[in-house]
Formats: structure tokens, C-alpha cells, sequence
């Protein structure tokens, strides 16, 4: 089940920065075929969510760090 996930915590934060913005865009991209044409796999709406949801976890908990 870990296949999809990725391994946060071994990217620094401007690597997770970029990740976020391209997650970020694929989710519009994926939302935008939706409307205009049939989505095939329709499982990566779900898997690119929880990766944007993984990144902002660990971008938070390093903030959280960084103030103590």
C-alpha cells in the first residue's frame, strides 16, 4: 500500500515546496479532465490528496520545530 506514498521526511523543504506546487497542479489538472473528457483512473484524485496532505503535515511539524 506504501507504493504511491512518498517518503517526505528525506526531502528538504524547498524539494517539498516544488512537490507541493506540482501535487497541487495535477489535482487541477485531474479536476479540469473531469469536466472536459472521461478520467480513466479515477483512484489518483484520492492518492495525489493524501500526498498534498502528507506534505503540508510535514511542512507544518518542521515550522512547529524550527519556533522551539
Amino acid at each position: 500500500m506504501k507504493s504511491e506514498s512518498l517518503d517526505v521526511k528525506k526531502f528538504q523543504d524547498q524539494q517539498l515546496k516544488d512537490e507541493l506546487a506540482s501535487l497541487q497542479k495535477k489535482l487541477f489538472d485531474l479536476r479540469s479532465q473531469t469536466v472536459t473528457e472521461k478520467v480513466k483512473d479515477t483512484s489518483q484524485f484520492s492518492k495525489t490528496r493524501r500526498n498534498i496532505a502528507r506534505i503540508n503535515t510535514e511542512l507544518r511539524a518542521r515550522q512547529s520545530a524550527a519556533k522551539k
